[in-house]
């Protein structure tokens, strides 16, 4: 029988409307890990906040509609966040404004991180706003996966890092020496094991002994919104019930193809 993964995502939600349709999709990293984790089998829990409006009706009604325990998201008097979408050409989605809301001053509590403790793993991302609780987090014995993006090594990244186990960003522009190189100064500052997503090039991690490359699962792409917080998901589904690193990227790589098959992160 295989084992029940609980995965707990904490941090940004917000909800990307597209200016050219005007149509709304809730997500956001830790959000959309959460509720691909549910679609691979897992179990999956959301602690956040989410403003008065009717937007941060949608997302509590969206997310738990996924699967998703929601018993950790609160609701303030204000804003939910936006992030203003387009499409290029290539179906490539183009960020525009980001409007924080009420995840601007979002913090955890005590109750909050022994929440989080009673699950698997923990994964939050740049816009969580949680790097100065992940000491916290790994003193109740809890993985912590954080996904650094396109933001290698800036403030945020020198806080998680220390404290982070899988170590995630995303760069299809530099050749694999470069990655590497990157690849190594990342392990050495703290992570077990750290994955730079490639695009159409693939995946490629390091565990400090060796490297291993990922392929791509070849598809039809609608809508890159979410492609690699799916891969995220697949690769920390794995993880949870103890597959090897190559078979984690295979995961991550079907999961992410998967949603480049549908508009909108989910």
């Amino acid at each position: 029988m295989e084992k029940q993964v609980r995965l707990a995502a904490v941090g940004d939600n917000c909800i990307d409307f597209y200016d050219r349709t005007g149509e709304a999709y809730p997500g956001g990293n830790p959000v959309n890990v959460a509720v691909y984790t549910v679609r691979m089998g897992g179990c999956a829990s959301y602690t956040g906040v989410v403003g008065s409006d009717d937007f941060g009706e949608l997302m509590r009604r969206a997310i738990a509609e996924k699967g998703v325990d929601v018993s950790h998201l609160r609701t303030e008097e204000g804003a939910t966040a936006v992030t203003h979408v387009e499409l290029d050409e290539r179906g490539d989605r183009v960020l525009g404004d980001y409007d924080e809301g009420v995840m601007e001053h979002f913090a955890l509590t005590e109750e909050d991180l022994d929440f989080l403790a009673g699950h698997d793993l923990v994964v939050s991302g740049l816009w969580g706003r949680v790097e100065g609780a992940l000491p916290r987090l790994k003193e109740r014995g809890v993985e912590i996966a954080f996904d650094f993006a396109d933001k290698p090594l800036g403030d945020i990244a020198q806080a998680a890092l220390p404290w982070t186990d899988y170590a995630f960003f995303s760069n299809d522009g530099e050749d694999e020496a470069a990655l590497q190189a990157f690849l190594r100064k990342v392990v050495a500052l703290g992570p077990k094991v750290a994955v730079v997503t490639r695009g159409e090039a693939g995946s490629l991690a390091y565990d400090g002994k060796a490297f291993y490359r990922g392929a791509i699962v070849p598809c039809h792409v609608e809508d890159t919104m979410g492609a690699g917080d799916s891969y995220i998901a697949g690769f920390l589904f794995g993880a949870m019930r103890g597959e090897d690193i190559p078979r984690c990227m295979e995961l991550g790589a079907k999961s992410s193809a998967v949603t480049l098959g549908y508009f909108g992160a989910w």
